[in-house]
């Protein structure tokens, strides 16, 4: 083929069961050529996975890119179920109209859910399938914490999930996506393996640097070969409760289905038997004050980050609890930067009152969610910024546009606090310091992230030097908080006695 035609669309969007739910006013939705070109831009704004699979086409060879629709929700409640089916009617008709296809990408995260399905990842794959044929080859990225059903599976010839949390290797695994494209236009056959375990582990207990899930990655990749095209174990999301909860191993290779279930198989196995290093560890937010008072105290301690686990935006949380926020303002607790706290209301105020304004600074007064408590106190306008900037290179948003929105900084008590328009988590330094707020003089980091903060910071902060903050919020790793209704029990943690047999295929 000298210049092949290849859908590109997906839905971006990892679904927390008990957040609000999302509406299409709540996501980017990028249709068009436009795709295309953000993709192609010098520092875009859509996902590093569609980023990586244009330029890898681009770079590879002619093709004919045939863009649909890409639609952004990142992590967030449910999808409204009448919105879906009208994005997932949009999507068909993208590409019955693209017709004849050579080739469909899918820019996908994996853990979508909606107010009427479980698995509306797996339902637009088939839906794909349905309209391109057998022969057709589709291809999917998907984030390492993709929750897979069997029909996510089936319905695609070549799966690529990230390696690496904080994940900085989207433009990299899309880049493999276009390489196993052009394969498989060249007539590579595929064979595929799947085994989902009955273990549900904790974000917190998804990091990649080190630990259990890192040590099985990381083996995975070792036995890569020119049979072994691509083994992704993906650590789920917690928070989706739905039935493809689960670590999930998926190996693919060039159409050896004995090997792929044989090495699925040993990856599953050495999991389970580690199983026990996935429950959490995390430090009372007692502790947490206690620390941050040390530090200020004592020049020699090291600086240290906290992060606010439970309320990652980076995972359906809305990033406005005041836990921290209220014990470390009531402790006086000096050297304190916190962010990203995500209050519109608030942040607006602050840029009708301008640098300098002093003034009863209310948190979360348009909020009704339980966690997102109201909190008062008297705060001054350090800092005002329109919140649109580039992530620094080492961080998941690196070379990419950052908008967080009309951002203001306020000196609330001790504490140093940034409030964004445009919730989402804190991912790099720059988050902090392009709106003039200093890491590097700080003595406590507060970030409202789970894990991705960790790339970008490295710089300023070792491992040891992270603290997880037990506190209430809609990512909380301990899994007692929520009440699931969907998932499979038993499941480990949540069941200490789960059991796991290997398929007999």
């Amino acid at each position: 083929m000298t210049a092949p035609r290849i859908a590109v669309l997906g839905l971006h969007h990892e679904g927390n069961r008990w957040a609000p739910v999302v509406h299409r006013a709540d996501m980017r939705i990028t249709s068009g050529a436009a795709l295309v070109e953000d993709a192609r831009a010098p520092h875009p704004r859509v996902t590093g996975g569609t980023v990586g699979f244009v330029r890898g086409m681009d770079e590879s060879g002619a093709w004919t890119p045939m863009p649909i629709v890409l639609a952004d929700a990142g992590a967030a409640g449910p999808l409204d179920h009448a919105m879906y089916l009208e994005l997932k009617e949009e999507m068909r008709r993208g590409l019955e109209a693209a017709m004849p296809l050579d080739g469909v990408y899918f820019a996908e995260h994996g853990a979508s859910i909606s107010t009427g399905s479980h698995d509306p990842d797996g339902e637009l794959y088939a839906m794909a399938r349905a309209i391109v044929g057998p022969s057709v080859p589709i291809v999917t990225i998907l984030d390492l914490h993709a929750m897979v059903s069997d029909e996510m599976v089936d319905m695609v010839d070549y799966v690529s999930a990230y390696l690496t949390n904080p994940h900085v290797d989207q433009v990299e695994r899309g880049r493999e996506c276009a390489r196993a494209m052009r394969d498989l236009l060249a007539g590579m056959k595929t064979a595929k393996a799947f085994i989902r375990l009955p273990l549900m582990a904790p974000q917190v207990t998804q990091l990649t640097a080190s630990g259990p899930y890192g040590e099985i990655i990381d083996y995975g990749q070792t036995r890569l070969d020119d049979t072994v095209l691509n083994v992704s174990i993906l650590g789920g999301f917690t928070y989706g409760d739905t039935p493809y909860n689960g670590m999930a191993f998926i190996v693919t290779t060039r159409g050896d289905e004995a090997r792929a279930r044989s090495l699925c198989r040993e990856l599953a196995e050495r999991t389970w038997a580690e199983r026990h290093r996935f429950v959490p560890r995390l430090t009372s937010a007692e502790d947490c004050v206690a620390g941050a008072l040390a530090r200020a105290a004592d020049p020699s301690l090291p600086a240290a980050v906290i992060a606010d686990v439970a309320d990652n935006p980076g995972g359906g949380g809305r990033g406005n609890t005041v836990w921290l926020l209220r014990a470390l303002y009531e402790a006086k607790a000096e050297g304190v930067v916190l962010g990203h706290l995500f209050d519109a209301p608030l942040a607006a105020e602050a840029h009708r009152l301008g640098v300098g304004a002093r003034f009863d600074a209310h948190f979360n007064r348009a909020e009704d969610d339980a966690r997102s408590e109201p909190f008062s106190a008297p705060a001054t306008v350090l800092g005002l910024s329109d919140g649109v900037f580039v992530g620094q290179e080492g961080g998941s948003r690196a070379g990419m546009t950052v908008d967080l929105g009309p951002t203001a900084v306020l000196q609330v008590g001790t504490i140093k606090v940034a409030v964004i328009s445009k919730r989402q988590q804190t991912i790099d330094p720059g988050y902090f310091e392009n709106i003039g707020v200093s890491v590097t003089d700080a003595r406590t980091v507060v970030v409202k992230s789970r894990g991705h903060f960790r790339a970008g910071f490295s710089k300023y902060f070792r491992p040891d030097q992270v603290i997880e903050a037990d506190v209430p919020g809609l990512t909380s790793p301990n899994l007692g908080n929520f009440e699931f209704r969907n998932v499979v029990r038993p499941l480990f943690p949540l069941d200490a006695d789960a059991t796991w047999t290997p398929p007999a295929w």
